[in-house]
């Protein structure tokens, strides 16, 4: 994924049980579990505001984290649950998987463009629109791209390029079954608008005589 896997600092929490993660709360922490990758499960501490601000940012179980604990071997973390208070909406508990390099996960990839300076459409004056600067994909933990790129070459006023144009890294596939938009280029406003005149002047040619009113000049049978 584009940019280096975001760090999460957290500690190690003394004790286990409702005590203990009722204590965490009270110090402001919001208490946690590392689990997987063959080893113990690792109970931990994470700061309630940072992780009530990371939350907020949104796809927070789709990103990849190097968790960070003192005492203990960084490690590729993902979230796999959040538990929230009944009332109000706040994180009480988090949980966190540990990832093996041949782990399969679901990743939002940042989306490159190539080809600006061939694209035909461009050069005609064509806006580019990048539908999906995202594209969710399911990796291999060892394997994840820092992007993925969308070659916009060959495309003309109008035309789109989907998911199907893009080569993806080994092992990754899209979440979406179905063909989609990455991006696509569009004719200017301007072109647009009178376009649309245009076809509104077709349109009034194009009104049918009535019986009233004969063609050639001619009179309407009684």
């Amino acid at each position: 994924m584009a940019g280096e896997i975001p760090d999460l600092e957290a500690q190690e929490r003394t004790g286990t049980g409702k005590g203990a993660a009722r204590q965490a709360r009270r110090d402001g922490m919001v208490p946690g579990i590392v689990f997987g990758g063959d080893k113990e499960p690792l109970p931990i501490n994470i700061p309630f505001n940072k992780l009530l601000t990371m939350l907020r940012k949104g796809r927070f179980k789709s990103t990849l984290f190097n968790m960070k604990v003192e005492g203990h071997e960084d490690v590729r973390v993902i979230c796999r649950d959040v538990q929230r208070h009944v009332v109000k909406d706040l994180p009480t508990h988090v949980d966190f998987l540990r990832l093996r390099r041949t782990t399969k996960i679901n990743l939002f990839i940042n989306v490159e463009v190539s080809g600006e300076e061939e694209c035909p459409g461009l050069k005609a004056g064509g806006v580019l629109t990048l539908v999906r600067p995202e594209v969710e994909l399911v990796v291999t933990a060892a394997d994840i791209p820092e992007s993925i790129t969308v070659d916009i070459s060959g495309l003309e006023i109008g035309d789109s390029a989907t998911i199907a144009n893009v080569k993806l890294p080994a092992g990754a596939k899209p979440t979406i079954d179905r063909d989609f938009v990455i991006a696509q280029i569009s004719a200017p406003s301007g072109l647009a608008s009178q376009s649309d005149d245009e076809d509104e002047d077709v349109a009034a040619d194009e009104v049918p005589t009535t019986e009233m009113d004969p063609p050639n000049g001619e009179q309407a049978d009684d």
